[in-house]
């Protein structure tokens, strides 16, 4: 059953079943979302009237400035910092520092917590997860896709479980939750023995002992728990 829409979601878990390097399959999705954003933001998208006016409305947040400015487009994001600057300077008339705080203070904060790359990767994802959640209950063959892959990290595990809950009736929920538990649950044991393991290795008793699977129990600890997302920023 493979649709346009379905692509992505596809070959992002064929990818990360055939190579269990590649980690949480919806960390995946989710960076090339982000690179495409980027790619776009100071490419083709940089000087259409449309995406300018959006831009200069809600701003990136800390993490996208920082990603576009080691993209070494320079003139790209001073222009497109030039026209949102600009363009907040009219709105507030007086300036950014006005004493009298009003106007001013009520878009700063709004500014504080919109990016517009955030949105458009938001958009997007969400689609994707519904995608993985409605081609496991459509696709025999995405079942055993889902079934190989190595874990979810915990954010996208939850997420999954809640357009889950949107999906399905509460008969076939315990199905969803189970076949996704079966993934999470054996990696989140055997992480924890990982972790475990290596923090043994610094005690003097166990220095002639292998390190087994450990050496890297820290990192893949931080990318289960909180995702492995903004891969360009690294």
């Amino acid at each position: 059953m493979e649709q346009i829409y379905t692509i992505p979601v596809n070959e992002a878990f064929e990818a990360s079943a055939a190579n269990h390097a590649c980690g949480c399959a919806f960390c995946a999705m989710y960076n090339k979302l982000e690179e495409n954003e980027l790619e776009l933001i100071l490419g083709a998208s940089m000087m259409e009237p449309d995406v300018r006016i959006k831009t200069n409305e809600q701003g990136f947040c800390r993490t996208h400035y920082d990603m576009m400015f080691v993209r070494k487009n320079r003139l790209g994001m001073a222009l497109t910092l030039e026209s949102h600057i600009n363009d907040l300077i009219k709105e507030t008339k007086s300036g950014l520092l006005s004493r009298d705080g009003g106007k001013a203070e009520k878009r700063i904060g709004e500014l504080e917590k919109s990016c517009y790359v955030c949105g458009r990767i938001e958009h997007n994802f969400v689609r994707m997860v519904e995608t993985a959640v409605m081609l496991w209950e459509k696709d025999d063959e995405f079942k055993k896709k889902l079934a190989d892959q190595t874990y979810f990290c915990l954010p996208h595990y939850r997420m999954l479980l809640e357009f889950g809950k949107k999906r399905f009736n509460k008969k076939k929920l315990p199905d969803f939750a189970k076949a996704v538990s079966g993934v999470v649950e054996p990696y989140f044991e055997k992480l924890s023995e990982d972790v475990s393991w290596f923090c043994k290795k610094f005690d003097y008793r166990y220095d002639e002992e292998p390190w087994y699977d450990s050496k890297d129990a820290v990192e893949r600890a931080i990318k289960f728990l909180r995702g492995n997302l903004h891969k360009g920023n690294e």
